[in-house]
């Protein structure tokens, strides 16, 4: 069956469609993007205070855990990224290891699990401009207008090229990592509260009940990290780049968590850093600098802190757009969103389709009244980050089960240990992250069964999709990611339901 998203060729003598920029993205520029949509100093500033407190000493090497599990999880991806080509990602995937109908439900999940992280975080901007304009100015700064702001910020970086973005996230990134790096080296000059401690890492301070809670708040520290691959079709060298950056991004962000979160627990000393948490969790690594570096550095992680928040939203409003194209290549979001720019290669129409969504919700949230950090940040990110979570758990499935439907040369280290593994301890930090949803959100327990029931059911809206879309246009099921395989052998094709089997796609 021929690949429904192969456009014809265009008559002779007319322009050639517009396309997204091929080779425009290097290894660092993909890990530029996956580490500034994990925003590091956020996290760090905002989160990682609560992991200490419900953790206490041994709270970094949560992270490191989370770290080692996701890396587990990138081996299957990565090597299954050599044999999937295209913009689809987790969807794609997917769809070649278990069938349409699930890669469907995962697409949908995908543009909710996106967008839900990108959306709530305006929640974010609004609320930490205000705080930074009061800590500086002592200016009482409304949060809406700066959210609606950001939205058209946000919206003018997506529509430039993505090379662009990528200069601009590297700025943002080094700058909210230096701010981190240079508390961490005031800490180590001067010795801590009571000298440099590695208790941290005592067996005795890591196995207690709170690191349950630490792995939850560390899993969600990582979420965006396996966007890579939905740059593949701009990246240079993609069969090289993409596994780089991958491995890259979770390797940076594992260590330099777990580092930053030792350094601060150092700056307060073993036993004081715990109370030090529950008495101003906001305010902790703003006292750490200011002891350690000076109040001049706590007014810069202020102001660092708004960008890093700018710096994650461009992330996601990226990989968000990229996502909308696929599907309308695909044909099952309208047309007009595989429209891209003819002069700056980015998928600018369906950006401004986002832009418009995240726009309505925000609005939305301020015209109920809502706290933008309380409600519109945490109720909207947190089906968004069980969201993603589930795309990794259902790709480590997909994996495993392409893998052996395939005639491959791949190890079984790549293809069954690896996914197998991840597999399972991604099960156990979704389990994890259920039951402590309340730590997330603060909210009722009927709040978060509704927040959480809201994965399952967009998932089962893909299924739906996928039937009706079986019954009234065979074609755009059957041929839904056919086109994104490659490799040196054929691949089978699965039997749609109802009997006929598609004409088989060559690897390429």
């Amino acid at each position: 069956m021929p690949d429904i998203r192969t456009s014809p060729s265009p008559a002779e003598g007319s322009p050639a469609p517009a396309a997204l920029r091929t080779g425009a993205l290097g290894t660092a520029d993909i890990a530029f993007f996956v580490v500034s949509a994990a925003a590091p100093l956020t996290v760090m500033a905002g989160v990682a205070p609560l992991a200490i407190l419900l953790g206490g000493v041994g709270a970094p090497v949560g992270y490191l855990l989370a770290g080692v599990t996701l890396a587990v999880f990138a081996v299957g991806f990565t090597t299954m990224s050599r044999h999937v080509r295209g913009g689809g990602a987790f969807y794609a995937y997917i769809t070649r290891g278990l069938g349409p109908a699930v890669g469907m439900g995962a697409a949908l999940l995908a543009l909710i699990g996106y967008n839900g992280m990108e959306i709530g975080v305006y929640g974010l901007l609004g609320s930490a401009t205000h705080d930074t304009a009061h800590a500086l100015f002592g200016a009482d700064l409304p949060w809406l207008p700066v959210s609606l702001a950001g939205l058209l910020l946000i919206g003018y970086g997506g529509y430039r090229s993505i090379d662009f973005g990528a200069k601009v996230l590297g700025v943002l990134l080094a700058a909210e990592t230096g701010i981190l790096v240079l508390l961490a080296a005031g800490v180590l000059l001067k010795g801590g509260a009571h000298g440099l401690s590695p208790a941290s890492f005592a067996p005795g301070n890591v196995l207690v009940p709170g690191t349950a809670a630490v792995l939850a708040f560390a899993f969600a520290a990582f979420t965006g990290f396996e966007s890579t691959v939905i740059y593949r079709r701009e990246a240079r060298d993609p069969a090289r780049t993409v596994p780089r950056a991958t491995y890259a991004a979770v390797t940076f962000l594992g260590l330099f968590y777990a580092f930053i979160v030792w350094t601060a627990i150092q700056a307060f000393g073993d036993t004081e850093v715990t109370k030090a948490a529950g008495d101003d969790p906001a305010g902790l690594f703003f006292t750490a600098i200011t002891t350690y570096v000076g109040g001049w550095a706590a007014d810069l992680m202020h102001v660092l802190i708004v960008t890093s928040v700018l710096a994650s939203l461009l992330a996601f409003h990226n990989a968000i757009n990229r996502y909308g194209l696929a599907l309308a290549e695909e044909g099952v979001l309208p047309k007009a969103l595989a429209r891209v720019h003819p002069r700056h290669g980015s998928p600018y129409v369906a950006g401004i389709a986002q832009t418009v969504l995240g726009t309505v919700v925000v609005l939305g949230f301020a015209a109920a009244g809502a706290d933008p950090y309380g409600q519109l940040l945490l109720w909207v990110n947190t089906p968004g980050m069980l969201g993603l979570m589930a795309l990794q758990l259902l790709t480590a499935i997909a994996v495993f089960r392409y893998f052996r439907r395939v005639p491959h040369r791949e190890g079984a280290l790549r293809t069954v240990v690896a996914p197998v593994a991840a597999a399972v301890l991604l099960t156990a930090a979704i389990a994890l992250v259920v039951t402590h949803l309340d730590l997330f959100t603060g909210a009722s327990a009927a709040v978060n069964t509704a927040l959480a029931s809201l994965v399952p059911a967009v998932f089962a809206a893909g299924l739906a999709l996928a039937g009706w879309l079986r019954r009234h246009r065979p074609a755009v099921h059957d041929g839904f990611a056919v086109g994104t395989a490659t490799g040196s052998e054929p691949e089978p094709e699965f039997e749609p339901e109802g009997g006929h089997e598609p004409s088989a796609v060559p690897g390429g």
